[in-house]
Protein backbone atom coordinates (compact mmCIF):
# COMPACT_ATOMS: atom_id res chain seq x y z
CA UNK A 1 0.00 0.00 0.00
CA UNK A 2 0.82 3.71 -0.63
CA UNK A 3 1.49 5.39 2.60
CA UNK A 4 1.04 9.04 3.31
CA UNK A 5 3.20 11.63 3.79
CA UNK A 6 5.30 11.79 7.28
CA UNK A 7 5.04 15.08 9.82
CA UNK A 8 8.07 17.11 10.45
CA UNK A 9 8.48 19.01 13.64
CA UNK A 10 9.11 22.69 12.80
CA UNK A 11 10.80 23.19 15.96
CA UNK A 12 14.88 23.42 15.30
CA UNK A 13 17.22 22.57 17.47
CA UNK A 14 21.10 23.31 17.16
CA UNK A 15 23.58 22.31 19.00
CA UNK A 16 25.09 24.43 22.16
CA UNK A 17 28.49 23.06 21.34
CA UNK A 18 28.56 23.18 17.25
CA UNK A 19 26.08 25.87 15.74
CA UNK A 20 26.57 23.40 12.51
CA UNK A 21 24.75 20.40 12.96
CA UNK A 22 20.74 20.22 13.93
CA UNK A 23 18.10 17.72 15.21
CA UNK A 24 14.60 17.63 13.29
CA UNK A 25 12.05 15.35 14.93
CA UNK A 26 9.57 13.65 12.80
CA UNK A 27 6.37 11.58 13.05
CA UNK A 28 5.34 8.50 10.89
CA UNK A 29 2.22 9.08 8.87
CA UNK A 30 -1.05 8.44 10.77
CA UNK A 31 -2.62 5.46 8.43
CA UNK A 32 -0.75 2.28 8.53
CA UNK A 33 -0.87 -0.94 9.50
CA UNK A 34 0.58 -1.94 12.86
CA UNK A 35 2.32 -5.31 12.71
CA UNK A 36 4.19 -3.91 9.78
CA UNK A 37 7.22 -1.64 10.46
CA UNK A 38 8.22 1.65 8.10
CA UNK A 39 11.18 2.72 6.30
CA UNK A 40 11.60 6.73 5.68
CA UNK A 41 14.27 8.85 3.66
CA UNK A 42 14.90 12.21 4.19
CA UNK A 43 16.56 14.82 2.26
CA UNK A 44 17.72 18.81 2.38
CA UNK A 45 19.37 21.52 0.30
CA UNK A 46 20.16 25.00 0.47
CA UNK A 47 17.38 27.55 0.31
CA UNK A 48 16.67 28.24 -3.86
CA UNK A 49 19.12 25.55 -5.25
CA UNK A 50 17.60 22.52 -7.43
CA UNK A 51 19.63 19.37 -6.38
CA UNK A 52 18.37 17.50 -2.89
CA UNK A 53 20.87 15.66 -0.40
CA UNK A 54 19.66 12.42 0.60
CA UNK A 55 20.45 12.18 4.48
CA UNK A 56 21.96 8.64 5.38
CA UNK A 57 21.16 5.73 6.23
CA UNK A 58 17.11 5.06 5.89
CA UNK A 59 15.44 4.98 9.22
CA UNK A 60 12.85 2.92 10.62
CA UNK A 61 9.75 3.94 11.99
CA UNK A 62 10.32 1.53 15.20
CA UNK A 63 12.15 2.64 17.13
CA UNK A 64 11.34 6.40 16.04
CA UNK A 65 14.58 8.24 15.07
CA UNK A 66 15.27 12.27 14.85
CA UNK A 67 16.97 12.91 11.45
CA UNK A 68 20.28 14.79 12.57
CA UNK A 69 22.05 17.12 9.65
CA UNK A 70 25.69 18.25 10.29
CA UNK A 71 28.06 20.91 7.90
CA UNK A 72 25.71 23.42 7.54
CA UNK A 73 26.37 26.86 7.40
CA UNK A 74 25.76 29.68 9.42
CA UNK A 75 23.02 31.93 8.27
CA UNK A 76 21.89 30.08 5.75
CA UNK A 77 17.96 29.21 5.04
CA UNK A 78 17.61 25.39 4.03
CA UNK A 79 14.89 23.17 3.33
CA UNK A 80 13.90 19.80 4.11
CA UNK A 81 11.14 16.97 2.96
CA UNK A 82 10.80 13.05 3.48
CA UNK A 83 8.50 9.96 2.25
CA UNK A 84 8.19 6.32 3.46
CA UNK A 85 7.07 3.37 2.51
CA UNK A 86 6.43 -0.41 3.95
CA UNK A 87 9.10 -1.84 4.51
CA UNK A 88 8.47 -4.94 2.61
CA UNK A 89 7.14 -3.01 -0.57
CA UNK A 90 10.47 -1.05 -1.96
CA UNK A 91 9.50 0.23 -4.74
CA UNK A 92 6.41 1.81 -3.29
CA UNK A 93 7.27 4.82 -1.54
CA UNK A 94 4.27 7.27 -0.23
CA UNK A 95 4.07 10.71 -0.31
CA UNK A 96 6.26 13.73 -0.37
CA UNK A 97 6.33 15.59 2.96
CA UNK A 98 5.44 19.55 2.75
CA UNK A 99 8.44 21.70 2.73
CA UNK A 100 10.24 22.67 6.07
CA UNK A 101 12.09 25.62 5.87
CA UNK A 102 14.60 26.47 8.57
CA UNK A 103 17.66 28.96 8.67
CA UNK A 104 21.04 28.52 11.07
CA UNK A 105 22.26 31.02 13.56
CA UNK A 106 23.09 34.20 12.36
CA UNK A 107 26.99 35.34 12.54
CA UNK A 108 28.88 38.02 11.18
CA UNK A 109 29.85 39.03 8.02
CA UNK A 110 32.43 36.65 5.86
CA UNK A 111 34.62 39.55 4.59
CA UNK A 112 33.85 43.19 3.88
CA UNK A 113 35.65 45.55 1.79
CA UNK A 114 35.11 49.40 1.02
CA UNK A 115 33.42 51.38 -1.36
CA UNK A 116 34.51 54.49 -3.02
CA UNK A 117 37.84 56.75 -2.81
CA UNK A 118 38.26 56.27 0.75
CA UNK A 119 42.48 57.27 0.28
CA UNK A 120 42.08 59.24 -2.49
CA UNK A 121 42.46 63.11 -1.97
CA UNK A 122 38.97 64.27 -3.50
CA UNK A 123 36.06 62.50 -2.67
CA UNK A 124 34.72 61.79 -5.75
CA UNK A 125 31.77 59.54 -3.83
CA UNK A 126 30.51 58.52 -0.44
CA UNK A 127 32.84 55.80 0.63
CA UNK A 128 30.34 52.56 1.96
CA UNK A 129 31.74 49.82 4.39
CA UNK A 130 30.20 46.55 2.30
CA UNK A 131 30.01 42.98 3.36
CA UNK A 132 28.85 39.46 1.45
CA UNK A 133 25.90 39.21 1.92
CA UNK A 134 24.38 35.69 4.21
CA UNK A 135 22.93 32.97 2.28
CA UNK A 136 19.67 32.48 0.73
CA UNK A 137 16.39 33.10 2.31
CA UNK A 138 18.00 34.79 5.38
CA UNK A 139 16.57 38.17 7.29
CA UNK A 140 19.42 39.03 9.91
CA UNK A 141 20.01 42.91 10.61
CA UNK A 142 23.78 44.08 11.96
CA UNK A 143 25.60 45.89 14.68
CA UNK A 144 28.40 48.22 12.89
CA UNK A 145 31.36 50.23 15.19
CA UNK A 146 33.78 52.37 13.83
CA UNK A 147 36.56 54.08 15.85
CA UNK A 148 36.88 57.75 14.59
CA UNK A 149 39.69 59.65 16.51
CA UNK A 150 39.41 57.05 19.48
CA UNK A 151 35.68 56.73 20.16
CA UNK A 152 33.96 53.92 19.22
CA UNK A 153 30.65 54.61 17.13
CA UNK A 154 28.02 51.70 16.89
CA UNK A 155 25.34 51.48 15.38
CA UNK A 156 22.20 48.87 15.58
CA UNK A 157 19.28 47.29 13.22
CA UNK A 158 21.70 47.97 10.11
CA UNK A 159 20.01 46.04 7.30
CA UNK A 160 22.33 44.00 5.05
CA UNK A 161 24.61 44.94 3.49
CA UNK A 162 26.34 48.13 3.71
CA UNK A 163 26.72 51.55 5.52
CA UNK A 164 28.71 54.98 5.18
CA UNK A 165 31.82 55.50 6.67
CA UNK A 166 32.13 58.72 8.76
CA UNK A 167 34.92 60.79 7.37
CA UNK A 168 38.46 60.09 9.82
CA UNK A 169 37.34 57.02 10.47
CA UNK A 170 40.52 54.32 11.56
CA UNK A 171 38.49 50.86 11.92
CA UNK A 172 35.58 49.13 11.45
CA UNK A 173 33.44 46.58 12.22
CA UNK A 174 30.70 44.47 11.64
CA UNK A 175 28.58 41.83 13.69
CA UNK A 176 25.10 40.32 13.57
CA UNK A 177 22.36 40.94 15.35
CA UNK A 178 20.82 37.76 17.72
CA UNK A 179 24.12 36.12 17.35
CA UNK A 180 25.33 33.21 19.75
CA UNK A 181 28.88 35.68 20.26
CA UNK A 182 27.90 38.75 20.05
CA UNK A 183 31.75 40.12 20.64
CA UNK A 184 32.91 38.59 17.12
CA UNK A 185 33.38 41.30 14.98
CA UNK A 186 34.81 40.96 11.40
CA UNK A 187 36.95 44.20 11.53
CA UNK A 188 38.77 46.01 8.79
CA UNK A 189 41.64 48.63 9.45
CA UNK A 190 40.48 51.66 7.42
CA UNK A 191 43.38 53.91 7.76
CA UNK A 192 45.17 54.60 4.16
CA UNK A 193 48.84 53.36 4.10
CA UNK A 194 51.64 51.52 2.71
CA UNK A 195 53.05 50.57 -0.84
CA UNK A 196 50.36 50.65 -3.82
CA UNK A 197 50.53 47.71 -6.11
CA UNK A 198 51.88 49.20 -10.12
CA UNK A 199 51.45 48.49 -13.51
CA UNK A 200 48.26 46.80 -13.56
CA UNK A 201 46.89 46.04 -16.72
CA UNK A 202 43.54 44.17 -17.83
CA UNK A 203 43.37 42.08 -20.81
CA UNK A 204 40.33 39.55 -22.09
CA UNK A 205 40.61 35.85 -22.38
CA UNK A 206 41.00 34.27 -25.69
CA UNK A 207 36.99 33.21 -25.91
CA UNK A 208 36.59 37.28 -24.72
CA UNK A 209 34.34 36.10 -21.82
CA UNK A 210 36.41 36.94 -18.83
CA UNK A 211 38.91 39.85 -17.49
CA UNK A 212 42.18 39.03 -16.72
CA UNK A 213 44.14 41.29 -13.90
CA UNK A 214 47.77 41.69 -13.56
CA UNK A 215 49.87 43.67 -11.50
CA UNK A 216 53.26 44.30 -9.67
CA UNK A 217 53.69 44.45 -6.04
CA UNK A 218 54.76 47.25 -4.05
CA UNK A 219 57.88 47.78 -1.61
CA UNK A 220 57.32 46.98 2.32
CA UNK A 221 55.19 44.30 3.76
CA UNK A 222 51.96 43.56 2.94
CA UNK A 223 49.17 40.68 4.07
CA UNK A 224 46.67 40.12 0.82
CA UNK A 225 45.75 41.94 -2.23
CA UNK A 226 42.13 42.84 -2.83
CA UNK A 227 40.96 43.08 -6.50
CA UNK A 228 37.41 44.50 -6.84
CA UNK A 229 35.28 45.31 -9.89
CA UNK A 230 31.98 47.15 -10.95
CA UNK A 231 30.27 47.80 -14.09
CA UNK A 232 30.25 51.93 -15.54
CA UNK A 233 27.72 53.18 -13.81
CA UNK A 234 26.15 50.74 -11.16
CA UNK A 235 26.05 51.84 -7.45
CA UNK A 236 28.19 52.19 -5.18
CA UNK A 237 26.46 48.66 -2.95
CA UNK A 238 26.63 46.98 -6.18
CA UNK A 239 30.93 46.20 -6.07
CA UNK A 240 32.48 43.09 -6.54
CA UNK A 241 35.92 41.91 -4.51
CA UNK A 242 38.35 38.88 -4.16
CA UNK A 243 41.11 38.15 -1.59
CA UNK A 244 44.56 37.15 -2.68
CA UNK A 245 47.29 35.97 -1.23
CA UNK A 246 50.53 38.04 -1.13
CA UNK A 247 52.17 35.66 -3.93
CA UNK A 248 49.25 36.49 -6.21
CA UNK A 249 49.98 38.52 -8.60
CA UNK A 250 47.16 38.04 -11.31
CA UNK A 251 43.47 36.77 -11.47
CA UNK A 252 40.88 35.96 -12.99
CA UNK A 253 37.98 38.04 -12.23
CA UNK A 254 34.24 35.76 -11.93
CA UNK A 255 31.44 36.52 -13.44
CA UNK A 256 29.45 37.80 -16.74
CA UNK A 257 30.92 40.34 -18.42
CA UNK A 258 29.31 42.12 -21.40
CA UNK A 259 31.01 42.87 -24.90
CA UNK A 260 31.32 47.03 -25.16
CA UNK A 261 30.59 47.66 -21.21
CA UNK A 262 33.18 49.29 -19.25
CA UNK A 263 34.48 47.58 -16.21
CA UNK A 264 36.18 50.05 -13.48
CA UNK A 265 38.93 47.78 -11.66
CA UNK A 266 41.21 48.72 -9.02
CA UNK A 267 43.98 46.60 -7.16
CA UNK A 268 44.78 47.43 -3.38
CA UNK A 269 47.58 46.52 -1.28
CA UNK A 270 46.13 45.44 2.89
CA UNK A 271 49.22 45.25 5.24
CA UNK A 272 49.54 45.94 9.13
CA UNK A 273 49.69 49.70 8.59
CA UNK A 274 46.49 49.83 5.99
CA UNK A 275 44.91 49.94 2.62
CA UNK A 276 46.87 51.36 -0.49
CA UNK A 277 45.13 51.47 -3.96
CA UNK A 278 46.07 51.80 -7.23
CA UNK A 279 44.52 53.83 -9.46
CA UNK A 280 41.84 52.46 -10.87
CA UNK A 281 41.92 51.44 -14.98
CA UNK A 282 39.53 50.39 -16.85
CA UNK A 283 38.46 47.31 -19.17
CA UNK A 284 36.94 45.93 -21.58
CA UNK A 285 36.45 41.80 -22.17
CA UNK A 286 35.94 42.96 -26.13
CA UNK A 287 36.13 46.50 -27.48
CA UNK A 288 33.36 47.95 -29.92
CA UNK A 289 33.24 50.75 -32.18
CA UNK A 290 31.21 53.94 -30.58
CA UNK A 291 27.57 54.95 -30.68
CA UNK A 292 28.24 58.53 -31.34
CA UNK A 293 30.66 61.18 -31.62
CA UNK A 294 31.73 63.96 -29.46
CA UNK A 295 29.63 67.46 -29.92
CA UNK A 296 31.63 70.75 -31.27
CA UNK A 297 31.48 74.07 -30.54
CA UNK A 298 33.48 77.51 -31.82
CA UNK A 299 35.77 79.10 -29.27
CA UNK A 300 36.83 82.81 -30.11
CA UNK A 301 38.68 83.22 -32.84
CA UNK A 302 42.69 83.90 -31.97
CA UNK A 303 43.58 87.25 -33.23
CA UNK A 304 44.54 86.55 -36.74
CA UNK A 305 40.84 85.49 -37.51
CA UNK A 306 41.65 81.97 -37.39
CA UNK A 307 38.74 79.78 -36.17
CA UNK A 308 39.02 77.08 -33.13
CA UNK A 309 37.37 74.46 -32.97
CA UNK A 310 36.75 72.37 -29.68
CA UNK A 311 34.64 69.50 -28.71
CA UNK A 312 33.59 67.19 -25.61
CA UNK A 313 34.22 63.57 -25.01
CA UNK A 314 32.20 60.75 -25.81
CA UNK A 315 30.83 59.42 -22.57
CA UNK A 316 32.12 55.77 -21.61
CA UNK A 317 28.84 53.92 -21.82
CA UNK A 318 28.47 55.01 -25.72
CA UNK A 319 32.69 54.63 -26.48
CA UNK A 320 32.54 51.26 -25.85
CA UNK A 321 36.19 50.93 -26.05
CA UNK A 322 39.56 52.82 -25.26
CA UNK A 323 39.83 55.96 -27.49
CA UNK A 324 42.20 55.89 -30.21
CA UNK A 325 41.81 58.90 -32.56
CA UNK A 326 39.01 61.46 -33.22
CA UNK A 327 38.20 62.31 -37.10
CA UNK A 328 37.47 65.94 -38.14
CA UNK A 329 35.42 66.28 -41.41
CA UNK A 330 34.87 69.61 -42.80
CA UNK A 331 32.54 70.42 -46.22
CA UNK A 332 31.92 73.54 -47.55
CA UNK A 333 29.81 74.94 -51.12
CA UNK A 334 33.09 75.57 -52.93
CA UNK A 335 35.09 72.55 -52.03
CA UNK A 336 34.98 68.70 -52.01
CA UNK A 337 34.78 66.78 -48.07
CA UNK A 338 38.11 66.98 -46.38
CA UNK A 339 38.70 64.91 -42.98
CA UNK A 340 41.77 64.34 -40.75
CA UNK A 341 42.66 62.49 -37.85
CA UNK A 342 43.31 64.41 -34.50
CA UNK A 343 44.91 63.03 -31.68
CA UNK A 344 42.60 61.24 -28.11
CA UNK A 345 44.13 63.31 -26.04
CA UNK A 346 43.28 66.57 -27.82
CA UNK A 347 40.27 68.86 -26.93
CA UNK A 348 40.81 71.74 -29.49
CA UNK A 349 42.17 72.33 -33.01
CA UNK A 350 42.80 75.67 -35.00
CA UNK A 351 41.57 75.26 -38.61
CA UNK A 352 43.64 78.00 -40.15
CA UNK A 353 43.23 76.60 -44.27
CA UNK A 354 39.28 77.16 -44.25
CA UNK A 355 38.01 78.52 -47.38
CA UNK A 356 35.85 81.70 -47.49
CA UNK A 357 31.81 81.10 -47.33
CA UNK A 358 29.76 78.55 -45.02
CA UNK A 359 30.96 74.97 -44.27
CA UNK A 360 29.81 72.63 -42.37
CA UNK A 361 31.92 70.41 -39.49
CA UNK A 362 31.62 67.18 -38.01
CA UNK A 363 33.71 65.02 -35.63
CA UNK A 364 33.56 61.11 -35.08
CA UNK A 365 35.48 58.72 -32.65
CA UNK A 366 37.28 55.77 -33.22
CA UNK A 367 38.25 52.77 -30.92
CA UNK A 368 40.66 49.71 -32.05
CA UNK A 369 37.29 47.99 -33.26
CA UNK A 370 36.24 50.81 -36.02
CA UNK A 371 35.25 54.40 -36.19
CA UNK A 372 31.46 55.38 -35.01
CA UNK A 373 29.05 57.90 -36.36
CA UNK A 374 29.14 61.23 -36.97
CA UNK A 375 28.59 63.74 -33.77
CA UNK A 376 26.23 66.77 -34.00
CA UNK A 377 27.40 68.80 -36.99
CA UNK A 378 28.08 72.71 -36.94
CA UNK A 379 27.76 75.29 -39.51
CA UNK A 380 30.50 78.45 -39.67
CA UNK A 381 30.19 81.34 -41.98
CA UNK A 382 33.33 82.83 -43.22
CA UNK A 383 33.98 86.50 -44.83
CA UNK A 384 35.65 86.90 -47.92
CA UNK A 385 39.28 88.46 -46.98
CA UNK A 386 40.26 88.40 -50.50
CA UNK A 387 37.16 91.23 -51.49
CA UNK A 388 38.91 93.34 -48.65
CA UNK A 389 42.30 93.89 -50.66
CA UNK A 390 40.28 94.51 -53.65
CA UNK A 391 38.26 97.52 -52.26
CA UNK A 392 41.02 98.97 -49.87
CA UNK A 393 43.47 100.62 -53.14
CA UNK A 394 40.32 102.36 -53.93
CA UNK A 395 39.10 103.55 -50.74
CA UNK A 396 42.91 105.35 -50.13
CA UNK A 397 43.04 106.85 -54.21
CA UNK A 398 39.64 108.60 -53.06
CA UNK A 399 41.07 109.72 -50.14
CA UNK A 400 44.46 110.16 -51.27
CA UNK A 401 43.60 113.02 -53.56
CA UNK A 402 42.38 115.22 -51.60
CA UNK A 403 44.82 114.59 -48.69
CA UNK A 404 47.67 115.24 -51.17
CA UNK A 405 45.98 118.62 -52.00
CA UNK A 406 45.81 119.68 -48.19
CA UNK A 407 49.39 118.49 -47.86
CA UNK A 408 50.21 120.44 -50.61
CA UNK A 409 48.72 123.68 -49.91
CA UNK A 410 49.76 124.06 -46.68
CA UNK A 411 53.61 123.19 -47.30
CA UNK A 412 55.70 125.15 -49.18
CA UNK A 413 57.34 122.05 -51.74
CA UNK A 414 55.78 120.85 -54.49
CA UNK A 415 55.08 124.58 -55.57
CA UNK A 416 55.15 123.84 -59.42
CA UNK A 417 52.27 120.97 -58.69
CA UNK A 418 50.32 123.51 -57.23
CA UNK A 419 49.21 125.47 -60.44
CA UNK A 420 47.95 121.64 -62.19
CA UNK A 421 46.18 120.50 -58.98
CA UNK A 422 44.61 123.52 -57.17
CA UNK A 423 42.77 126.59 -58.23
CA UNK A 424 44.77 129.92 -58.91
CA UNK A 425 43.45 131.86 -56.34
CA UNK A 426 45.07 129.25 -53.86
CA UNK A 427 48.36 130.19 -55.07
CA UNK A 428 47.67 133.61 -55.70
CA UNK A 429 49.46 136.32 -53.34
CA UNK A 430 47.51 139.65 -54.45
CA UNK A 431 43.66 139.16 -54.61
CA UNK A 432 42.33 140.34 -57.91
CA UNK A 433 39.28 142.69 -58.50
CA UNK A 434 37.81 141.12 -61.43
CA UNK A 435 37.32 137.92 -59.27
CA UNK A 436 35.70 139.19 -56.19
CA UNK A 437 31.87 138.81 -55.92
CA UNK A 438 31.37 141.91 -53.97
CA UNK A 439 32.46 144.07 -56.35
CA UNK A 440 32.06 142.64 -59.93
CA UNK A 441 28.46 143.63 -59.91
CA UNK A 442 29.03 147.31 -59.39
CA UNK A 443 31.89 147.30 -61.70
CA UNK A 444 29.82 145.91 -64.30
CA UNK A 445 27.16 148.22 -63.87
CA UNK A 446 29.17 151.28 -64.14
CA UNK A 447 31.17 149.91 -67.54
CA UNK A 448 28.13 148.73 -69.03
CA UNK A 449 28.29 150.97 -72.38
CA UNK A 450 24.36 152.92 -73.22
CA UNK A 451 23.06 152.58 -76.55
CA UNK A 452 23.14 156.21 -78.83
CA UNK A 453 19.91 157.74 -78.95
CA UNK A 454 18.51 160.97 -79.50
CA UNK A 455 18.04 162.24 -76.24
CA UNK A 456 16.76 166.05 -75.38
CA UNK A 457 19.54 167.94 -73.45
CA UNK A 458 18.63 168.82 -70.18
CA UNK A 459 20.43 171.61 -67.76
CA UNK A 460 21.71 170.94 -64.46
CA UNK A 461 21.17 172.83 -61.71
CA UNK A 462 22.92 172.53 -58.22
CA UNK A 463 20.55 173.15 -55.20
CA UNK A 464 20.68 172.63 -51.61
CA UNK A 465 19.64 169.56 -50.00
CA UNK A 466 16.04 170.40 -48.08
CA UNK A 467 16.89 170.55 -44.52
CA UNK A 468 15.84 167.59 -42.35
CA UNK A 469 17.09 164.99 -45.20
CA UNK A 470 20.14 162.93 -44.79
CA UNK A 471 22.14 161.89 -47.93
CA UNK A 472 21.35 158.43 -49.09
CA UNK A 473 24.05 155.72 -47.74
CA UNK A 474 25.92 153.45 -50.46
CA UNK A 475 25.03 149.44 -50.68
CA UNK A 476 27.16 147.89 -48.35
CA UNK A 477 29.26 145.42 -49.78
CA UNK A 478 29.13 141.76 -50.24
CA UNK A 479 31.61 139.49 -49.16
CA UNK A 480 31.99 136.62 -51.32
CA UNK A 481 34.54 134.89 -49.27
CA UNK A 482 37.41 135.11 -52.17
CA UNK A 483 38.94 138.07 -50.11
CA UNK A 484 38.85 136.01 -46.91
CA UNK A 485 41.69 134.10 -48.36
CA UNK A 486 44.12 137.13 -48.29
CA UNK A 487 43.13 138.43 -44.92
CA UNK A 488 46.14 138.22 -42.19
CA UNK A 489 44.96 135.36 -39.08
CA UNK A 490 44.11 136.70 -35.59
CA UNK A 491 47.23 135.16 -34.86
CA UNK A 492 49.28 136.88 -37.01
CA UNK A 493 47.42 139.98 -35.97
CA UNK A 494 48.12 139.55 -32.47
CA UNK A 495 44.90 139.54 -31.10
CA UNK A 496 44.61 135.88 -29.57
CA UNK A 497 46.66 136.21 -26.77
CA UNK A 498 48.95 133.13 -25.08
CA UNK A 499 46.64 132.31 -21.80
CA UNK A 500 48.48 133.12 -18.60
CA UNK A 501 48.92 130.15 -16.36
CA UNK A 502 47.25 130.11 -12.99
CA UNK A 503 48.78 130.07 -9.59
CA UNK A 504 46.58 128.83 -6.95
CA UNK A 505 47.36 130.67 -3.25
Amino acid sequence: MKLDAPRLCPDINFSEDDPLETTVHWAPPTLRPHQKDMVCQFYYRRCQEEAWTLLEPELKSIPLTPVEIQDLELATGYEMSGRCRMQVEEDLWGEWSPILSFQTPPSAPKDMWVSGNLCGTTAEQEALLLWKAPGPCVQMSYRVQFRVEGRELLQEGIPCCNSSIPAQAEWAGVSAVNARNQEIFTNLSLACSGSAPHDVAVSSTSDSKELLVTWQQGAGELWEHVVDWARDGDPPENLSWVWLPPGNLSVLLPGNFEKGVPYQIRVTTVSPWGLSPAPSVWGFVEELAPLMGPELWRLQDAPSGIPTIAWGEVPRHQLRGHLTHYTLCVKSETRSLVCLNVSGGTQNVTLPNLHWGTCELWMTASTIAGQGPPGPSIQLHLPDNTLKWKVLPGVLLLCGVPLMGLVLATSGRCVHLWHKVLPHWVWEKVPDPAKSNSVQPHIEEGLQAQPLVDVPILEVQEIEPLPGMEPSQPPAALDSGYEKHFLPTPEELGLLATPRPQVLA
